[in-house]
Order: C-alpha cells, then structure tokens, then sequence
C-alpha cells in the first residue's frame, strides 16, 4: 500500500523522478538494481561521500544549551531546536546526541517518567500546547540530514541545579527505596535489582516508540566522589552479601556496571538491532593507562570498567571524554586516543569527545578554536578512530564560540560526510532505487517492509564535481532536488546501519 504525506518544504524543486522498488524476493540486504548505463558507454563511477562522525551533544540539564531557560513557551523551544539544528548542519556535523532523561525525567512524552524542570519550569508539568519535544527533534534533524541519538543519564535521580520539588510520579516519590542521597544529588542505586530494572525499562521504552538513530549513555554511573562521603549503600551490599556473595564491595559495584551495561546492549538490539548504543565513559581508565597519565580513576571511583565494555563489545561506538589539550603533560590526546582505540577488540567505533566549550568565554582555562581544531587532526592521523562529538552544541552554534563554528565550517568540516557505517548491525533491507531524468514533480516510493523510513543520498554532477546530501522521507512521492548547474544527479538507498545501496543515475538531458 502506497502512503502519500506532505513534501518537506526544502524538497520541492524537482530536477528527477525517484522510484524505491521492495527488493526482490531472496535479494540479499542492502542490494539495490541501478538503470544500467547504455551498451559500450564510457561512464564515470560516482564517487563514495566520505565518511566521519561529526556530532555534538545539546545537554538539556540545568539547560547548558536547550531550551535556554525552564518553562519557555513551546514555540518558542521549537524556535531554539530549529536555530540549533540548522546551525549543526551549517557547520558540518551529521549527527546530534540529545539528552532526554537527565535526572529520571523526560524531554519526551512518557508514561513511565514526569516531565522534566528543565523543560517546562515544574516536574511533571507538560508542554503547553502538548507537542513532544523528541518526536520534533527527531523531525528536525530527519529534514537536516543529520542522525539524532538520545543521550540518557541511567541512574542520577536529580540534579542540584533543580529548584522545584519532584513530581508525585517521580521515582524518588514512587520509589524512595531505590533512591539515594549524596551530597547534592539524588541516585538510584545501581546495586538495587529494581533500579535496573527501572532505568533499563525507561530506555527500551525511547527505543521501541521513537525512531532514533542510537541511545547513549555518558560517564556517569555511581556519581563522582565527594571527599569523605561514601555512596550509602550499605542495605542493598549487605542483602547481596547476605545472599551469599562474596565479592568485596568495590568489585561488587563495578560488577553491578558491567551488568547493566551488557543488559542495556543485549536488550536494545533484541527491540530494535539497528540502533546504536553508545558509552562515553570518563577519558582515563586508570592512571598509567598508557604510562605516564595521571587523573582520575575511573575504575576505583566511579566503578566503570569502560575498558571491559569496549573489549566485549557492548557498545556501538566509544566517546571517551579527552578533554585535554593535544600536548597537555598528564593527558596527552594522541597517547590517551591510542590506548582507547588498542582495546577496541571487537571493532567498534571509537569517536573521542572534544570539550569544544572550552572557547566559550566563561571558561577559566580557555582555549581557542585552533585547539579543537588541531584535535580533529591529530584524531585523524588514527585509522581506528572515525570522528569526535563535541561537548557541547552551544560553542558550536551560539554567539560566544568565539569563531569555533566557523573553524569547524571552513576547516576539517568543510566537505560532506556521512557518518560511518556499522556493518556487525542488522538492518531493514534497502530498497531498490531507479531514476527517471528530466524535470517533472512525481516520484513513486514503495519502502522495503517494516521500514520506518527512507534514507536516500543525492549526488549531483556540476562540471567534473560531485556534491552530496542526505534526504529522508515517509514520501510515496518523493522529489529530488540536484544542485544548481548540474549536469547528473545519483541517488542511493542509505541503510540504517550506513550501508550505502548502488548509485542510480540520471542525466538531466538525458538516462545514464
């Protein structure tokens, strides 16, 4: 059956028709049938975009960058995700890792969690003309060509930064048991079964209902320590003891970690095998790890044996927090990138963080935008490491970057990317795409089964060069729109997991 919805508005100049044909019965994923080329003709292959994760987290909690205040008028928040948004693509990211749960509270529309402060100025309460602020940003970045990933705190239960009390239906409420205080901050305990259970069951929920391209988790698992105070957890340490464990408590709460942390992995692919999971864990490990680096141990403190994740595979890609300058004595990035990418066994992608917010003005140490800069290339310098996300959008796109944006725009980002593929996911077959030239404003898309959409990367021909963008739609209808002066357009499936489909091509005076 064949849907027709409204055109996005930035898709209406029609250069060439595009037909997405269902594969064929037996047809192996990802094969698509291109219109051949005529006998004997001389034709130039299409060239492969590049590939590099260019993404930036937007951190709603206490509202670092959306909205920019609690209790905003909807319109008003929707006007500030389009700026950032738009600005992200300018700028020559493909992807946005959104936080939308940054203290057991929702950025979306949830029957398991309240509504978030930092939304609306009061837990629990709704937006006020009810709109559900990921389904738009997930719109958004869809009409961009960017990935969007939903960033989740699993544990911190509230922020000390909130000034209201927490709804009735807030866990602290429902379930005090599970919830901990220390210092300023509220915690589930990840030593409690239930408050697993809980945080795993709010994340399959984002996956099952929304159609994101990856869930994300940061580095914060038991909460940082505060000197002198130790995380309360006794009652929940002795009933495991009691039980008849026998791991000293330290091993016990990193193994309380790693169980989460594979269950989380194991449970999103069984709900949903294309969507990506990803860690960014504290940039260190543990000290000497590679010899010389001193800091924080990740490990002993705040019980994350990241390395583990990463050697076994629980994880789609690992952003490890290098929040250090490229010569930085104790923190060197290239030694520090080095050893994150020797224990990525399995093969998975490693795309360090950049704390790009160092240029913001604020800052005590800052940098300027040539440092981030000069971590993206010496980043590049690694095979085993793809591309970086930067902490966060707002050095990226707000007034006080200080030029980072433009660094970024006219520098390493300069050129088209798509984001790499992940080849060890699977992923709804791609469908098989022909195009027909001329100029005309009818298309005809029949998606692949089961599909929540299409992806179809556009390759446009102006003189001998070749430019390229990412167009998504729902469309039974869908219009192509080639660049200015082109002489060809190429069009290719664009898979869930990356994979890219043939190139079907058109001359705009003629088939090729």
């Amino acid at each position: 059956m064949r849907v027709r919805t409204t055109f996005y508005s930035w898709m209406m100049a029609a250069v060439g028709v595009v037909w997405l044909v269902q594969p064929a019965c037996g047809q192996r994923e990802g094969a698509g049938v291109p219109r051949s080329a005529p006998a004997g003709s001389a034709v130039a292959e299409v060239p492969e975009p590049a590939r590099e994760f260019r993404g930036a987290w937007v951190a709603t909690v206490a509202n670092i960058d959306w909205p920019s205040e609690p209790g905003l008028p909807a319109a008003s928040q929707r006007a500030e995700a389009d700026a950032i948004v738009r600005g992200a693509r300018e700028r020559g990211l493909n992807a946005l890792v959104l936080q939308v749960r940054p203290a057991c509270d929702a950025l979306y529309r949830s029957s398991i969690e309240p509504w978030s402060e930092f939304l609306t100025g009061e837990s629990g309460k709704a937006p006020d003309d009810g709109y559900d602020p990921l389904e738009y940003w997930i719109a958004l970045c869809r009409a961009n060509g960017l990935q969007l990933h939903a960033w989740v705190n699993p544990f911190r239960a509230r922020h000390f930064q909130s000034k209201k009390p927490d709804a009735p239906s807030h866990i602290s409420k429902a379930r005090p048991d599970l919830v901990k205080t220390y210092g300023e901050f509220l915690w589930l305990d990840p030593g409690e079964k239930d408050a697993q259970d809980h945080a795993v069951r709010v994340i399959l929920d984002i996956v099952r209902r929304y159609d994101i391209d990856g869930v994300h988790i940061d580095d914060y698992f038991y909460p940082y320590p505060k000197a002198g105070v130790a995380f309360p957890d006794d009652d929940s340490y002795r009933r495991y003891r009691l039980g008849g464990g026998e791991l000293a408590r330290g091993d016990w709460r990193r193994s309380n970690i790693d169980g989460f942390v594979e269950r989380l992995y194991r449970e999103t692919k069984a709900a949903k095998p294309h969507v990506k999971v990803g860690v960014s864990p504290f940039g260190i490990w543990r000290p000497d790890h590679p010899a010389g680096v001193k800091g924080m141990d990740a490990y002993e403190q705040i019980f994350a044996d990241a390395k583990l994740w990463l050697e076994r595979g629980w994880m789609d890609y690992c952003a490890p927090q290098l929040y250090w300058r490229v010569d930085a004595p104790q923190q060197p990035f290239g030694p520090l990138l080095d050893w994150w990418v020797s224990r990525n066994l399995k093969g998975r992608h490693v795309w360090p963080g950049l704390y790009a917010s160092r240029v913001l003005p604020n800052e005590k140490q800052r940098w300027e935008p040539a440092e981030v800069v000069r971590q993206i290339e010496e980043r590049r310098k690694r095979a085993g490491s793809t591309g970086e996300i930067h902490f966060s959008i707002k050095a990226l796109v707000g007034r006080e970057g200080g030029g980072m944006g433009g660094a970024l725009s006219t520098g390493p980002y300069a050129g088209f990317a798509l984001p790499p593929a992940t080849p060890w996911l699977r992923a709804p077959a791609l469908p098989r795409v022909e195009v027909e030239p001329g100029r005309t404003s009818r298309a005809v898309l029949t998606p692949a089964p089961g599909a929540e959409g299409q992806r179809l990367v556009v390759s446009s021909r102006v003189g001998g060069e070749w430019s390229h963008r990412v167009v998504w739609t729902r469309e039974a209808a869908v219009v192509i729109d080639a660049a200015a002066g082109a002489s060809e357009v190429a069009v290719r499936a664009f898979g869930r997991t990356g994979e890219l489909g043939p190139a079907a091509r058109a001359g705009l005076g003629g088939a090729r």
